[in-house]
């Protein structure tokens, strides 16, 4: 596609709920493309209703890649992920397809098309058990808080459910002084592929109605159950059960709360999400914008236009 002057790659982001997976799956018809996942917990075998997951007719034969790669209790990084979707990158133009990465987590698409390479940072075990300490005795929201005050810019990108990351993230600044960002050098990575980003935005209030609406159909078709089949496992305390509602239904499962109060916080929880996402979007990256609103025919067709506009990449002489 390079002799076309096509992108390398294409990623379409945007908020949860704004229509990014079948717009992924007409754009992959359109171009003889194939998707590559781009959700930090759809990567999770089990975890389907919940995220969202695309389902095999919704696929319609375009080819998905790293979707249910992982069982609930493994553990995953951005690093980890980075490897991943580099190699299958690689793997699908090496056939002459279209690599189209799909997906909300912004961390994770940035840490793809740019050339950032991570590095491991030192580690203090009196510090993590310290903080680990502290969110057993006072809860996430607490730790997220503290996060706020030390690191604005990391606590906006990471949700309070994600633990991990929140104590990676005050550890960090702990023991370097410097903000996540700054350790790990993410903002001065130069562009690795040669891509063209697309994002769908739409009416907050729309949105919102949107997310609070698909809260209650992923309810009604078993979220529920999907969460205690988890448990039950004994995959509760595991990373993948950070994801959004799953945390709140886990709670309303061991009776620490009721149904009506797991699902309000649930619905909340994924605004604010979604408010984040569109806050990391704008200011981390170079994204052409979309009405989602318009509608998946007409947005494709304007991705289509981009591309055919799309300029070779900047070569040095």
């Amino acid at each position: 596609m390079s002799e076309k002057n096509f992108p390398e790659v294409i990623a379409i982001v945007g908020p949860t709920a704004s229509g990014k997976t079948d717009l992924s799956v007409s754009l992959a018809e359109a171009t003889g493309g194939e998707v590559i996942n781009g959700d930090a917990f759809q990567v999770y075998r089990g975890l389907d209703i919940g995220t969202a997951k695309i389902t095999p007719d919704e696929m319609r034969g375009v080819p998905h890649h790293l979707f249910n790669i992982l069982g609930p209790g493994d553990e995953f990084s951005v690093a980890d992920y980075q490897r991943l979707v580099r190699e299958k990158i690689a793997e699908i133009s090496s056939r002459g397809r279209l690599p189209i990465i799909t997906g909300g987590t912004g961390l994770y698409v940035q840490s793809i098309l740019y050339d950032y390479r991570f590095t491991e940072q030192k580690q203090d075990p009196e510090l993590r058990q310290s903080l680990e300490r502290m969110l057993r005795e006072k809860g996430p929201e607490h730790l997220h808080e503290l996060l706020k005050k030390s690191d604005p810019g990391a606590a906006a990108e990471i949700h309070p459910n994600n633990t991990r990351r929140v104590i990676r993230a005050l550890e960090i600044g702990s023991l370097t002084g410097k903000t996540k960002k700054e350790a790990e050098g993410m903002d001065s990575a130069a562009p690795l592929y040669n891509h063209l980003l697309v994002g769908l935005a739409m009416d907050r209030d729309i949105l919102y109605e949107r997310i609070n609406r698909r809260v209650d159909l992923m309810v009604d078709a078993g979220w529920i159950e999907e969460v205690r089949r988890l448990m039950d496992a004994g995959f509760g305390e595991s990373q993948s059960m950070k994801a959004i509602g799953y945390r709140e239904i886990g709670t309303y499962l061991k009776g620490e709360m009721d149904l009506e109060q797991a699902l309000e916080l649930t619905k909340r929880n994924t605004r604010r999400y979604a408010k984040r996402q569109f806050t990391y979007f704008r200011n981390k990256l170079d994204v052409h914008w979309l009405d989602a609103l318009e509608g998946t025919r007409r947005n494709t067709q304007k991705i289509l236009g981009f591309m055919k506009d799309f300029g070779p990449p900047e070569r040095n002489t």
